[in-house]
């Protein structure tokens, strides 16, 4: 017969002997740990393929409890943040991962598309500069830089970046698009202009037809920017923005219908928009329509008070409201700060006639006159 300290010596194999068999029989050995671990991230994979971001951002978190240095599962789960537009996590994470192992370079990719979808471009160029000094040829970390230093307002860096790159990938319609639009920005306008204009018609895109038309526009090449920018309407009447400019380059060509039309499609999606309630104004008070072209001026006005053109427009509107005196103190300030611009000395000499002081209004006609022909001989 067992006596009493045997018994409890029993007792405590017995237990012990149970909570093995229920555990398996044993502590799960680290083979059976890699080995959950990596199933968790083929279901994670799969249920990321399938769309279903949830449990795959679960599943990888799970496998990184198992192993926390699994390449697969950090890479993954950075991914799966960000299509989850959980950026700041994605960015903790990959930060996490990539303070652990600095060469993992996938894990350093999402983490620079991490900062570039949050708007973080000053990280992003940093992680992406990395990626382009370990691999130059690398085209596709080569445009996503390129992209950032087009975002920063570094157009010719961008450009300086591709151009080496651009052999071999003429018909990468995302290469052309950047490197394009690179050129644009910077001032290479006659090489980046052709190559924009070609993608446009080869992709089939309002985005570069705008583009290439809104330089057009700037170089004084209105027949082409009406052109470029009436093609993108036809596309995307709807993308910001262009409605605008496509109202600006026929305005230019004096098309006042045209024009007016593609204003008034500006304002509709956006009444605020300072350009069209400039210009839409400026025509209809040219036309003789003062009341309809009062309130879009003076919102203009109220939107951008300093811009030279606004200003003069509002000195139009006050002759012809008979302010005159209201309209002399704008055009005595334009006078001063835009000393080039023939324009108002045209309004001026005008306010005075109405105001019955024609010396004065001979000497601003005369002032007008000598300016431009001046700029007439200077562009000879």
């Amino acid at each position: 017969m067992l006596m009493p300290m045997q018994l409890m010596a029993a007792l405590s194999m017995s237990s012990l002997l149970f909570a093995q068999v229920a555990n398996g029989g044993s502590q799960a050995s680290p083979t059976d740990a890699a080995h959950d671990a990596e199933t968790l991230v083929r279901s994670a994979m799969a249920a990321e393929k399938s769309g279903d971001i949830k449990t795959a951002i679960e599943d990888y978190r799970k496998a990184l409890a198992m192993r926390s240095n699994l390449m697969d599962a950090q890479v993954g789960l950075g991914e799966a943040l960000v299509a989850a537009g959980h950026l700041d996590e994605a960015i903790e994470e990959d930060t996490r991962a990539l303070d652990a192992n600095p060469q993992n370079e996938l894990v350093r990719r999402n983490l620079a598309k991490a900062y570039y979808q949050k708007g973080d471009l000053r990280n992003a160029r940093v992680q992406l500069e990395a990626l382009h000094g370990a691999h130059p040829s690398d085209v596709q970390t080569a445009i996503l830089l390129a992209y950032t230093y087009n975002k920063l307002g570094r157009e010719a860096d961008a450009a300086a970046l591709l151009a080496p790159l651009e052999p071999g990938h003429e018909g990468d319609l995302g290469f052309e698009y950047v490197y394009a639009y690179a050129l644009i920005s910077s001032g290479k306008q006659d090489e980046g202009l052709p190559k924009m204009e070609k993608l446009a018609k080869a992709k089939n895109s309002a985005e570069a037809w705008m583009v290439a038309g809104t330089a057009r526009y700037y170089r004084d090449d209105m027949v082409q920017a009406r052109a470029d920018l009436d093609a993108a309407v036809a596309l995307n009447p709807n993308l910001p923005g262009l409605q605008t400019m496509a109202g600006q380059a026929r305005y230019a060509m004096l098309d006042y219908p045209a024009a007016s039309f593609a204003f008034q499609a500006a304002l509709r999606a956006n009444p605020m928009d300072f350009v069209s309630n400039r210009d839409l104004g400026a025509m209809r008070l040219k036309g003789g329509d003062t009341e309809s072209a009062k309130p879009l001026l003076e919102l203009a006005f109220q939107l951008h008070p300093n811009d030279p053109l606004t200003r003069l427009e509002m000195a139009k509107l006050n002759d012809e409201s008979g302010k005159y005196a209201e309209a002399l103190a704008v055009l005595e300030e334009l006078v001063k700060s835009e000393p080039k611009w023939s324009d108002p000395h045209w309004v001026l000499a005008q306010v005075y006639s109405e105001m019955k002081h024609p010396e004065d209004a001979k000497r601003e006609r005369g002032i007008a006159h000598e300016m431009e022909m001046k700029q007439k001989a200077e562009k000879k």
